[in-house]
Formats: structure tokens, C-alpha cells, sequence
């Protein structure tokens, strides 16, 4: 099973950019499906972006335009670039590694392993 580490969060001003990485052992992420979700306080864990391993990608709705998925199978890293931040984007951020190579991870039906999660604070 693989283990994933998220890192990259942290406090900023709205208007402001972030990455995030989630560093990935214990198997290659090569044909491995990846997604990011977030949890914001008393509210359900939802969808934030996804590739799969050929690349594909797939963003929620609130974040296109804004947030960049992208993937380095050679450093087994998966990203995620948070450009013009925005209060609400305030949550613990989770990276995923999907159980199945033909779904992408756009929920978290289809996860099989979580990181432990990076705090991304937005000001206003």
C-alpha cells in the first residue's frame, strides 16, 4: 500500500499562491490514479482536483482557472499550484491515491489510500 505525505501548506493572504506536494512510498505512482480533496471545518470532505496517470485532469468547479494538478512519476510527487486564493479555500488539504487505474479520483468512493493532511489558511 502506498504511504503519502502531504507538505506545502501554511497561511496567506487572500489573493496569494501556494503549492502543495504530496510525496508518495512504499510503490511507484507510475499507474496510479492521484486526486487532492479538502475539509473545511463541520463540513464534508469534498473534491478538489485529479490526474490520472496518463495525465488526464479533472478540477471541482470552484477551483478551475485558479488551481493547477500535475504529477512528476519520477520523483513519485504529486502537486497541487493554489493561485489566487480565496478565504473560502481555507481547509485541511488530502492528497489520494486511487484504488483502480480506470477511475479517476473525483470522489472518495474511489480512494484507497489519504494522506495526513496539510492546513491551508486563506486571510482576508
Amino acid at each position: 500500500q502506498v504511504q503519502l505525505v502531504e507538505s506545502g501548506g501554511g497561511l496567506v493572504q487572500a489573493g496569494g499562491s501556494l503549492t502543495l506536494s504530496c510525496a508518495a512510498s512504499g510503490r511507484t505512482l507510475t499507474y496510479v490514479n492521484m486526486g487532492w480533496f479538502r475539509q473545511a471545518p463541520e463540513k464534508e470532505r469534498e473534491f478538489v482536483a485529479a490526474i490520472s496517470w496518463r495525465g488526464t485532469t479533472n478540477y471541482a468547479d470552484f477551483v478551475k482557472g485558479r488551481f493547477t494538478i500535475s504529477r512528476d512519476n519520477a520523483k513519485n510527487t504529486m502537486y497541487l499550484q493554489m493561485n489566487s486564493l480565496k478565504p473560502e479555500d481555507t481547509a485541511v488539504y488530502y492528497c489520494a491515491a486511487g484504488s483502480n487505474s480506470y477511475i479517476m479520483v473525483v470522489d472518495t468512493a474511489s480512494v484507497a489510500s489519504w494522506g495526513q493532511g496539510t492546513q491551508v489558511t486563506v486571510s482576508s
